[in-house]
């Protein structure tokens, strides 16, 4: 099996999708289909690599033994071959750190630790907890700024000091604001990763190595293709790749929330990771669905086409 695409100047590789945590009919978590959803993302949609117990992963209601379990299973699945990469960001730095410390003792490949949500740190707080994060492993850590669902941004300054330590590699930026992201890659060599769909080929445009995506769990291959065109020059086939892909992005991250919308896709493919989601979130409602359908029959995604 080939080893992890990985550089100093792309540590995780180009293409990053932020997977789902499979549940059965009855909302236990289903750690087979987990395994085979991630064989399926690395070896038949090329990814480099994988975010497990992230957003999409449904992170806030999963246990903690659930998120070792999942993540212990897709690091036996595709560990080899693809960098798997564990979130464990909370709202409580200590909380935060056990799940660090487990995700190490695990053998994930790096830590996702996003910005910490509701209490709304400043500043110096966030400098502090990411910082405690990072020193209590030895893992490689990928930030990841949201303000949109952390409520507080962080701040230039903030990731400049942060990118001096030496564990703090990456981050995934959702913070839509590409002049910030400008601002940080011109002054230091933090690794930027697309968090946001929509703004793939901008933030490579500006300096962002690669994605960590939703939209991967149906395009991955065409998300890679359309990275690799733009680092090869051919901005034009870059372009055009990505406006295949906007459909693609409008129906899964525009009309209801990502986790709900690629469920129902992986549903209607028949894959693994379809269907079931947990409370607070409430599947794909059937105009939804129908919406969807015609959207990803659009954008070309396989297991549509007898929608167009």
């Amino acid at each position: 099996m080939a080893a992890p695409d990985s550089t100093p100047q792309r540590p995780f590789g180009r293409m990053l999708t932020a997977m789902v945590t499979p549940f059965t009919r009855d909302g236990a978590l289903d750690v087979d289909a987990a395994a085979r959803l991630a064989v399926e993302l690395v070896d038949d949609l090329g990814n480099d690599g994988l975010v497990i117990n992230g957003t999409t992963g449904e992170s806030p209601t999963t246990s903690d033994d659930e998120k070792d379990r999942i993540l212990r299973a897709v690091i036996e699945a595709v560990g080899d071959r693809a960098h798997v990469i564990a979130g464990v960001g909370t709202n409580d730095t200590h909380h935060t750190v056990e799940l660090a410390r487990s995700a190490e003792k695990a053998g994930a490949a790096g830590l996702l630790v996003v910005t910490p949500y509701y209490n709304k740190p400043p500043q110096a707080s966030l400098l502090a907890h990411f910082t405690h994060v990072a020193d209590s492993t030895g893992l490689p850590v990928m930030l990841y700024d949201i303000p949109g669902r952390s409520g507080v941004p962080i701040a230039t300054e903030t990731l400049l000091r942060l990118a001096e330590h030496p564990q703090i590699v990456a981050n995934k930026d959702a913070k839509g604001d590409l002049f910030a992201a400008q601002q940080v890659m011109s002054r230091c060599e933090l690794v930027y990763y697309s968090g946001d769909d929509a703004l793939n080929l901008p933030l490579l445009a500006v300096g962002a190595v690669g994605a960590v995506s939703v939209t991967g769990h149906l395009v991955a291959d065409r998300i890679k293709a359309m990275i690799q065109a733009y680092e090869k020059g051919d901005v034009a086939l870059a372009r055009e790749l990505n406006d295949e892909l906007v459909p693609v992005t409008e129906a899964i991250m525009t009309r209801t929330q990502g986790v709900i919308a690629v469920k129902a896709a992986l549903e209607v493919q028949g894959r693994p990771g379809g269907g079931t989601v947990r409370l607070p979130l409430t599947p794909i409602s059937r105009a939804e669905l129908e919406r969807l359908e015609i959207e990803l029959a659009d954008g070309g995604v396989p297991g549509f086409e007898s929608v167009a």
